[in-house]
């Protein structure tokens, strides 16, 4: 089974159905999400269909696809000829008279276009709602209405990590327009109704059942999609997902397909996402999503982390590294500390601690909890703004394992350490200030083993206690085992890249 999500066509899984580039005849994608709320079923859709369509629109782009221009290089290679054999030169002067001149083949410069789905959200200032999948990379769009008045439209903003694109037209006709409605409100089980354009057949409405929240189907950092079975097909990606009182609580986006037709398994943008986001497009002078940062890198908290931190079940984000003059920073948040709540609102895994930050307005100073030594701490943040443009470290390959080094061995654990020296900075190329022992043997089968950890690997703290030498992880492992912990916790740097590992305890 495979995902294919909106601008994920690389993958043969979740299957985006987004909107599909064709070369020339007009492609379609769509992905989707869609469901009606829960209430009795009712007789019919047809009273609430006939009232929302008018407000649900097409979207058509078109883009200019130019072809790799073919030069010499590309032409086939000369066959291999004896030295001073007649037919090299022939095939020489053969090539030479048949290439166009310039050196390249003549290149046509083709059409393609798309379509994709809407909606109205403002009719005074004509702004719509679709996916940024929908139009992205067009050059020219066009929204087509319900009673197929074809209108040009202008690109307002467009937001990538949810996916999400707001664009303006003008029209001499009043137009429809949806309204948001609660999606946090909604429950798994209630009626929803899901309107697009499929196959750019035109207005096409399906019915359903809200059958899940807070999905993560890795497509964004801000994943949280409503899960519906109401049929989304190609081209119904940008459309919205009704209630039964005809409100909008997501924008359709991606399915979850083998083949690229729905199986019952669609994604829509919850609206308490989508509608801030679209205020801020529409809104703000650049329009662009300004988005709150606290200056963490976190993990998630297993089992194991939550056991060898004395919490009671596994919840919060666990922060690895803090980085230097950020917020977290100057509020005091700690590497090894787990953020419990932020901004009065529980942090339920790692993956919630993001959208919150995020949703946040910068520069607000918010209360946070943490987890630390034990206990819980409370902590005053004030909330910077996310620079988007980041980059992500590439793991190094594991080095050789060095030769000759005085090294320990610390068996519950599968692990032969040494401690950091010039020769094993060189080695494993450390930093200069690399503090802590280094990893030279893992192991088959052992707890450092399961958890991935690889020769080079530096231990900067046990327990959360600064470590110097390898026999204070000893010492640390021995008051775990005494404390009835099953498991100790590690903090490892890997060329400059710190996260924190729960690694179990061998009882042996």
């Amino acid at each position: 089974m495979t995902w294919f999500l909106a601008s994920d066509l690389r993958r043969p899984a979740v299957v985006v159905l987004a909107v599909l580039l064709t070369a020339i005849p007009a492609g379609l994608n769509a992905v989707g999400p869609n469901r009606a709320m829960a209430r009795p079923a009712p007789d019919s859709f047809a009273d609430l269909a006939e009232r929302l369509l008018p407000a649900v629109v097409n979207v058509s782009t078109t883009q200019t696809v130019k072809p790799e221009q073919h030069s010499e290089r590309s032409e086939p290679e000369l066959p291999q000829f004896p030295p001073g054999s007649p037919f090299e030169e022939f095939f020489k002067d053969f090539l030479k008279k048949n290439r166009p001149q310039g050196g390249e083949r003549e290149a046509e410069t083709r059409k393609a276009t798309s379509l994709g789905s809407g909606f109205v959200i403002d009719a005074a200032n004509g702004y719509v709602v679709t996916n940024n999948h929908v139009i992205a990379d067009a050059d020219e769009i066009t929204v087509i209405l319900h009673d197929n008045t074809t209108l040009k439209a202008e690109l307002v903003g467009r937001d990538t990590k949810t996916d999400i694109a707001v664009l303006k037209v003008k029209s001499d006709k009043p137009l429809v327009a949806a309204t948001w409605g609660d999606s946090d409100a909604s429950r798994v089980g209630d009626w929803v109704l899901a309107i697009g354009n499929p196959f750019g057949l035109g207005g096409t409405v399906t019915a359903g059942i809200l059958s899940a929240r807070q999905r993560d189907i890795n497509s964004g950092p801000y994943d949280d999609f409503l899960q519906t079975d109401a049929s989304i097909n190609r081209g119904n990606s940008g459309g919205p997902m009704f209630n039964m009182d005809g409100q909008v609580i997501g924008i359709n986006t991606a399915i979850y397909s083998p083949s690229g037709g729905s199986i019952g398994i669609g994604f829509a943008i919850p609206s308490a996402l989508a509608q801030e986001v679209v205020s801020e497009l529409i809104g703000e002078p650049d329009h662009t999503v300004h988005r709150g940062w606290l200056g963490v890198r976190i993990q998630a908290v297993t089992d194991e982390i939550a056991d060898s931190l004395g919490l009671d079940k596994a919840k919060g984000a666990l922060v690895a590294s803090v980085n230097d003059g950020g917020p977290a920073q100057s509020a005091g948040i700690q590497a090894g500390d787990v953020i419990l709540t932020f901004d009065g609102k529980p942090v339920t895994d790692m993956r919630h601690l993001p959208r919150l930050v995020a949703e946040t307005p910068v520069d607000k100073i918010v209360p946070v909890t943490v987890w630390r030594k034990r206990q819980e701490t409370k902590l005053q943040v004030k909330v910077g703004r996310l620079n988007e443009a980041q980059t992500a470290s590439a793991e190094d390959q594991p080095k050789e394992t060095p030769k000759g080094a005085e090294a320990d061995t610390v068996k519950a654990l599968g692990l032969t350490l040494a401690d950091v020296t010039p020769a094993l900075k060189e080695k494993y190329s450390l930093g200069d200030d690399a503090k802590g022992v280094v990893v030279l043997e893992v192991a088959k089968d052992s707890p450092g083993a399961e958890k991935g950890l690889r020769p080079g690997d530096v231990i900067m703290e046990a327990a959360q206690e600064e470590i110097k030498t390898a026999s204070q992880i000893a010492s640390k492992i021995a008051d775990a085992k005494k404390s009835g912990r099953k498991s100790i916790l590690l903090l490892i740097e890997r060329q400059g890249d710190l996260r924190f590992v729960a690694l179990r305890l061998d009882q042996s």
